[in-house]
């Protein structure tokens, strides 16, 4: 028997809706240099990976550092890919919620002014993705009520090719972005920095919320590498960074430390 029109458009519906990528919470920045790009499962190049968008919330220092909790950590880029850094340029990586939503993924075919693949033209002007009396953004999940308010976000270097010899007094914090997350497109300056080893530097991207929800902490490793006109200071060592918005003179001088908080989970 031949289907009648409405059974084929509910078809046409529920097909599309299978081939859509869920939009699951949170942001990570996307890169070809950047670990678990392919999810976290071995031999499986998932177009819609998102393991790295999992904040880091009530966790051990073991199970945090390098986004270890989901073996992030264990799935390096391929072979040749770095995050490159232009000394004294900029570089640029996509902020999203999935893998999908990103030009790494069905060719660029999903994605959007912002992380989520939509354009939101009303978002931070108007109630467009916002939820609760606090008026926080949560489609996509920034954890802010507009871009003047979104906590920032920063990229540190550590000058070692083995992820497990990052520490976080060699992650040293080289560039920070005012007002992100926000925008699918993120665009960070970069200082004068060395030249990396030949095997290449570790970089984390990272930020903690500030509001709208706990205040989950983000952590996120890559392989990188400084390219260009590379200077030939070395670089300190890292020390905490104190906050210090109410009173600068409590602003810790020289290289800082990515910001994190206790996550230890309870007992």
């Amino acid at each position: 028997m031949p289907k009648s029109q409405p059974l084929r458009r509910l078809e046409k519906i529920l097909t599309f809706a299978l081939l859509v990528p869920v939009v699951s919470g949170h942001v990570a920045a996307w890169h070809k240099g950047m670990y678990c790009l392919n999810g976290t499962t071995p031999g499986v190049d998932n177009q819609d990976a998102n393991e790295i968008v999992t904040p880091l919330w009530e966790l051990s220092r073991e199970d945090w550092w390098m986004h270890h909790v989901d073996k992030c950590d264990e799935f390096p880029p391929a072979e040749g890919d770095f995050l490159e850094l232009p000394s004294g340029q900029s570089f640029v990586v996509e902020l999203a919620v999935n893998r999908a939503f990103t030009t790494l993924s069905y060719d660029g075919a999903n994605t959007g002014i912002f992380g989520d693949g939509q354009d939101h033209p009303g978002l931070g002007y108007t109630d467009e993705g916002k939820h609760g009396a606090e008026g926080c953004i949560t489609e996509p999940n920034i954890h802010t009520q507009n871009e003047t308010m979104a906590a920032g976000t920063a990229f540190a270097i550590s000058y070692t090719s083995d992820i497990k010899q990052v520490t976080p007094e060699n992650l040293v914090v080289f560039t920070v972005l005012y007002h992100t997350p926000w925008k699918r497109i993120a665009e960070y300056q970069v200082p004068e920095l060395p030249a990396c080893p030949e095997g290449g530097c570790h970089c984390v991207w990272g930020w903690v919320a500030n509001g709208c929800g706990e205040p989950n902490m983000y952590m996120e490793p890559f392989r990188c590498k400084v390219v260009g006109h590379t200077g030939s200071r070395a670089v300190a060592p890292a020390v905490a960074p104190v906050w210090c918005e109410d009173d600068p003179n409590h602003c810790v001088k020289g290289p800082k430390q990515v910001k994190s908080r206790t996550l230890v989970a309870p007992p």
